[in-house]
């Protein structure tokens, strides 16, 4: 018989580590199963072998391959097209460590492909492929590596990286949608910034000389439109720095904020309720982070991870402070065994069909599948939501836009009438 070593999670949803004795893994597993642990991983204790003589270190030196220079992270479309490659693999039944290598050979050079061959170096050394791709956190997260061991635990591993690429392909979807809903507010914005700030800085100095040449009394509005104009130029005297700096760099300014403020907590929780609350987008975002959190669940309970790990994997990943601390009473609520819904109500971050579906889920055993109908539910309520809110923002912007150059016009149409009336009094005496 064999050591086998093992990390797993009690009734509670505590990790446990610990040995058993068996012949097989498959036997493994059932005996774990058999102390009322759910197991993670499960691995042959393999004994120290000999020292190779120094030819083989230097063969298997050669044989490494370099890794090629890289940096950020794997993009999710190659992650996805390679999470769907490994299930066909896997279902065509070749052996894990030879599937690796061959979509290994596949990758061009950059990060997945260094990712890979950690990997397959990892694996060949008799490590768990979850445990392998634990390693690498800016490729696989939490959620892919945990939905992986489940999948190798239950000797599923195809069908759940079928599902894991499924879900993959649903979230990079929603976000193109709403990326593609901001794309033309946000292009119009910025090319009325430019021609607006253009305007101030080459036309209305124009304006100004005529006016200083002419005498001519200017109207409140016209003074500050000038006041504006000379601080975009960087005409006032004492001023060190243009205004148009600032305008250019504003949105830089402006991510930088919202970047390091999310990094502490007061400031996630005020941004994200702030979003969450907001007028025009609040109701998008509820609904996009509902769609995300269900299914990201709902997919992690139907590849086999207790509820309580899966609570806890879908806070991490929510990406919302108000939803994070929802689910913190969920998972807090399911541990002294009350109910799912209960807090989820209380919390108020979800409407009332939600709540309602999932408590139904709860009292038929049939939770995750529950969680999937929400989400593509309420994947089709964002597409709408988005198409209502591009057809609002349309016609404010071009109020907003109307009001701005009507105003540039009547500032500086009125010291011009203002001129032509004292010019006509000097004709007619």
């Amino acid at each position: 018989m064999a050591t086998f070593l093992y990390e797993a999670l009690n009734a509670a949803g505590k990790p446990q580590k610990g040995s058993i004795e068996a012949t097989t893994t498959e036997e493994a597993i059932q005996r774990i199963k058999g102390q009322g642990y759910f197991p993670t991983s499960v691995r042959e204790q393999k004994g120290k072998k000999a020292d190779a003589p120094a030819a083989g270190d230097e063969a298997k030196a050669k044989k490494k391959k370099e890794l090629s220079f890289s940096f950020g992270k794997v993009k999710p479309k190659h992650l996805t097209l390679f999470t769907r490659q490994l299930s066909t693999l896997q279902d065509a039944g070749l052996p894990l460590l030879r599937s690796l290598q061959i979509l290994e050979g596949q990758q061009k050079p950059g990060k997945l492909k260094n990712v890979l061959q950690g990997v397959c170096e990892d694996v060949e050394g008799g490590s768990s492929l979850s445990e392998a791709m634990a390693k690498h956190p800016k490729a696989f997260n939490r959620l892919y590596t945990k939905m992986v061991a489940a999948g190798e635990v239950g000797g599923v591993l195809d069908i759940i990286l079928q599902r894991l690429a499924e879900f993959m392909e649903k979230a990079q979807s929603l976000k193109r949608k709403i990326r593609a809903a901001m794309l033309y507010p946000i292009a119009v914005v910025v090319i009325s910034t430019v021609i607006v700030t253009g305007i101030m800085y080459f036309i209305i100095p124009k304006f100004q000389e005529i006016f200083r040449d002419f005498g001519v009394k200017l109207p409140l509005l016209t003074r500050y439109l000038i006041g504006l104009s000379s601080w975009i130029a960087g005409n006032n005297v004492g001023q060190a720095i243009p205004g148009w700096v600032f305008i250019v760099f504003a949105p830089l300014f402006i991510w930088l904020f919202i970047k390091f403020a999310r990094k502490a907590k007061p400031g996630k929780a005020a941004l994200d309720t702030i979003l969450l609350w907001s007028p025009l987008f609040g109701k998008l975002a509820r609904k996009s982070i509902t769609a995300r959190f269900t299914r990201t669940l709902g997919t992690l309970i139907s590849a086999g991870v207790p509820i309580l790990e899966a609570v806890l994997i879908t806070r991490d990943t929510s990406g919302n402070y108000v939803f994070e601390k929802a689910l913190t009473r969920v998972h807090d609520s399911i541990r002294e065994g009350e109910s799912f819904a209960g807090p989820l109500r209380e919390s108020k971050v979800c409407d009332a069909i939600v709540v309602n579906m999932i408590d139904v889920g709860e009292e038929t055993g049939d939770m995750d599948a529950m969680l999937l109908k929400i989400a593509d539910n309420y994947d089709e309520e964002v597409d709408v939501e988005v198409s209502g809110l591009i057809k609002l923002i349309e016609p404010m912007l071009i109020v907003f836009l109307g009001v701005i150059i009507g105003g540039i016009v009547i500032a500086m149409f009125l010291p011009l009438v203002a001129m032509i009336e004292s010019l006509q009094g000097g004709n007619a005496v």
